[in-house]
């Protein structure tokens, strides 16, 4: 043997006999608790309930041995791989199976061993238990009288003590009922007494002092009323009383030696093919009889000559009687012989079935013994391995996954044990249903950990045990959900968890608020799409309302979703046991504030996204769970951006959700996401002075505001006629003009009347034409029906699609059409530069 072999059967041969005796130990507790009951109150000696213990710790082994050999060739390799001797040798070229050789063979010993304890000293420790505790059933409970109640646990007798004397044992105040002869007619008076009983517990002698003894002695005679009783007075009387059974008698183990499991192999073999004999026998003995019954004979005498004549069944007349009464004989006889006939079968039935359920159970027992002994030498192949993948020998991970294959091993063993003796399946399988399926198991463990791959990735398996745990909380208990939003832009959200099956306890949403010129009552979007599905919908006020937070309160949420919506006192966003999380149209950190859509497309970005985020004390800052991004193209109006990032945000309401749900969410700082020398910008609330343009900014900044304004509140300007009032015009579309184009439209507007027009885009004017020089920023230049140019600090915007104040919404062509002499007015003085600038102070 080499020095490496020595080392690993040293580092395996104590860890499997420790654990050998501490798995005996606690199935031998559970062993004792089941039968606790039988062994308390008998008086039984140390020495039979040790023997009883010895004997039920025997009976254990079978299932002690698999366990063993699991647990220490699991530990054996697992601290190797701990404490990195197994990757020593793999680098010194030993592979993983020829480290695991040693407790290989081990293994193979030890389930070998396995089969002569379950062949030789198990059954022998079957038959004693079977005695033990037939003998222990036996056996009387010890005689304990208890004071101030009447006791009727010696035969015979009924006693009643008022008090006892633990110290002495004497006993007060004492009754004794003698039920002996004609039933109760005999009563024990005493002030005083003491009770002992003989060592072999034949007899209790039973000293009473101070009392009187009282009997009925007359005959009760027919008409005979007279009533006569003896009295007799004692200052000490000891009586002796016969007992049977109260000792312990241990009998002849031999009782119980044809139980199947009190049998080894040699006898179960024999028992096997007795059974089949007597079973074939017992068959060709009805099926003689059975065709041997007059019921299937045709003559049933020797004489033929009074039988009459025999007709086929062919003959016409087979069935025809001569009269009623002949044909009612026949058929009284027809039926008298079926009902003999089918109670010789059912008898036949009974006891077939009998021959078949114990050879079932002979031969289900003779193939477990076999079944057994193998499944010791397979937990080899599941405990070595798993010591070698997960590198952990504690009782720790590695043992927790023993165990559970352990515990798979035994309820597959059981199940299949059951299932064989109902006959549900053969006896083959029901024996081997744990080698089995362990067999495969194993030999893909070993497999696993000889080529040293992981058995999967452990983020997987950690990711799938959050999803089933949160599937089965689900089905016994779904987590509660309040939503909370208003515009069209939180319904999308709300209506993904929906069709995802999240449970929606309530929706909190705005106020009703009259609005309009005719101060209609206005209901939000996402309080109409929860009437609509039947959801409870709250609409505080104040969010801090007493009444309002109690309501909210009631609906025992366990998780709070914002869209949309206002900022949270701690008393709202802090009640959920999960916390409260916030979509945000935005790629957080940048753009916080309510109009992260809007402020996006004004500074011309190019990529914007959705996030969402646990809320916390302060505005947008919460930690990031969440974040998709999409882009922004030169003509997106913040309506594109707002139906783009619906769509997104929908899905990331049901991600986050569920990862919340699941526990597998991990939020980050926001200052992580802030890259070198980045500005963050914020997206204040929108102001009508922001949508005031001034023509006194960049063509691409009034483009840019223009779109992100767009389709609201809108950017505006105002018209207005020397004089006159300043009428408001709002700009929903509009594009940049190019330079050429606005050169020609200038040069068309300083021509003289009646002079031929050209297009306005087909005129190109050098950069120093003087015509350049006449556009100060917010003139109007149009053709009065095609287009309308305003200009800017550097060159000017087309208005495409605009609504005037008291007008519809309509395209610059339909306006002109309807707007006069649209040159002679001038722009006012706008301040979206200015609001502008704030931002970026």
């Amino acid at each position: 043997m080499k020095k490496i072999d020595r080392f690993i059967l040293t580092s395996f041969i104590g860890p499997f006999f420790m654990i050998l005796l501490v798995v005996i130990f606690i199935l031998m507790m559970q062993f004792l608790w089941v039968y606790i009951d039988e062994l308390v109150g008998k008086g039984l000696s140390l020495g039979i309930v040790a023997e009883f213990l010895f004997w039920g710790s025997c009976t254990v082994l079978p299932l002690a041995l698999p366990l063993a050999t699991l647990l220490a060739s699991m530990m054996t390799i697992g601290n190797m791989g701990e404490n990195n001797e197994l990757i020593a040798l793999k680098a010194a070229g030993v592979s993983v199976l020829r480290v695991m050789l040693p407790i290989l063979i081990a293994s193979f010993f030890i389930s070998i061993g396995t089969f002569f304890v379950i062949n030789n000293l198990v059954p022998v420790s079957y038959n004693e238990i079977f005695t033990l505790r037939d003998d222990i059933g036996k056996t009387k409970d010890e005689i304990k009288i208890p004071s101030g109640t009447f006791y009727d646990g010696v035969d015979g007798y009924v006693l009643r003590v008022g008090s006892r004397n633990n110290k002495t044992g004497m006993m007060n105040d004492v009754m004794l009922y003698d039920h002996h002869g004609r039933g109760n007619t005999r009563l024990t008076l005493a002030d005083s007494a003491i009770m002992k009983m003989s060592k072999d517990k034949s007899y209790l002698t039973f000293k009473m002092y101070h009392g009187t003894n009282y009997q009925e002695t007359n005959e009760k005679n027919y008409r005979d009323t007279s009533l006569q009783l003896q009295k007799i007075d004692f200052s000490k009387q000891e009586m002796v009383i016969a007992l049977q059974n109260y000792a312990f008698q241990k009998s002849d183990s031999a009782r119980y030696g044809d139980q199947v499991k009190a049998l080894p192999l040699e006898k179960l073999r024999t028992q096997k093919d007795s059974l089949e004999a007597q079973r074939d026998s017992t068959k060709s003995q009805q099926l003689f009889s059975t065709a041997a019954s007059y019921v299937f004979t045709l003559h049933k005498q020797l004489d033929t000559t009074s039988c009459g004549i025999t007709k086929n069944f062919s003959d016409p007349e087979f069935l025809s009687f001569k009269d009623e009464r002949s044909l009612s004989q026949a058929l009284e006889n027809a039926a008298d012989n079926a009902r003999q006939l089918k109670s010789n079968l059912e008898n036949y039935e009974f006891g077939a079935f009998d021959y078949t359920v114990r050879l079932r159970w002979t031969a289900l027992e003779f193939l477990r013994r076999y079944g057994q002994a193998l499944a010791c030498f397979i937990m080899f192949f599941i405990g070595a391995p798993l010591g070698a993948l997960i590198r952990k020998g504690g009782i720790g991970v590695s043992a927790i996954v023993s165990l559970l294959f352990f515990v798979l091993y035994w309820i597959v063993d059981i199940t299949g044990v059951k299932l064989a003796r109902d006959g549900s399946i053969s006896t083959f399988v029901g024996a081997f249903a744990s080698a089995l399926i362990l067999l495969p198991i194993g030999l893909f463990l070993t497999w696993k950990a000889i080529h040293d791959t992981d058995i999967s990735n452990m983020d997987s398996i950690k990711n799938w045990w959050r999803k089933a745990k949160s599937a089965m909380a689900g089905i016994f208990k779904k987590t509660r959900i309040v939503y909370m939003g208003t515009p069209e832009f939180a319904v999308s959200p709300l209506k993904a968890l929906l069709d995802n099956k999240y449970n929606i306890v309530g929706v909190v949403t705005v106020a009703d608020k009259p609005s309009g010129r005719g101060q209609k009552v206005n209901e939000s979007a996402v309080k109409k799409f929860a009437v609509e599905h039947g959801i409870p919908v709250l609409q505080p006020a104040k969010l801090k309302d007493p009444e309002f937070l109690k309501q909210l309160k009631a609906l025992k949420a366990d998780l709070f979703i914002v869209v949309a919506f206002r900022m949270l006192p701690e008393e709202v966003w802090g009640m959920p046991k999960l916390g409260t999380f916030n979509l945000h149209a935005a790629l957080l950190p940048q753009y916080r504030g309510a109009a992260p859509i809007n402020w996006a497309v004004i500074n011309g970005e190019t990529r914007t996204g959705a996030t969402t985020f646990m809320i916390d004390k302060d505005i947008d800052t919460g930690g990031i769970i969440l974040r998709q991004g999409i882009n922004i193209s030169d003509t997106d109006t913040a309506g594109d951006i707002h139906d783009k990032l619906m769509e997104i945000g929908a899905d990331l309401i049901v991600q986050t959700t569920q990862g919340i749900i699941e526990h597998n969410v991990d939020t980050r700082v926001q200052r992580s996401f802030i890259q070198g020398s980045e500005v963050l910008k914020p997206a204040p609330k929108l102001s009508r002075e922001l949508c005031h343009i001034d023509w006194n900014d960049s063509t691409k900044q009034i483009y840019n505001l223009i779109r992100g304004l767009s389709p609201y509140p809108t950017a505006f300007t105002e018209l207005v006629k020397e004089g006159g009032v300043p009428a408001q015009l709002k700009i929903f579309s509009a594009e940049k003009v190019s330079a050429s184009a606005l050169a020609g439209a200038l040069r068309q507007a300083q021509r003289p009347a009646g002079m031929a027009a050209e297009p306005a885009e087909a005129t190109v004017v050098r950069q120093s034409s003087p015509t350049l020089e006449t556009a100060i920023p917010g003139r109007i230049i149009t053709d009065g029906k095609t287009y309308l140019f305003i200009t800017t600090a550097d060159g000017a915007i087309s208005l495409k699609d605009v609504q005037i104040a008291g007008k519809k919404r309509m395209d610059i062509k339909a306006f002109l059409a309807g707007f006069r002499e649209p040159e002679t007015y001038t722009t006012t003085a706008g301040t979206s530069k200015a609001e502008i600038a704030k931002t970026r102070a």
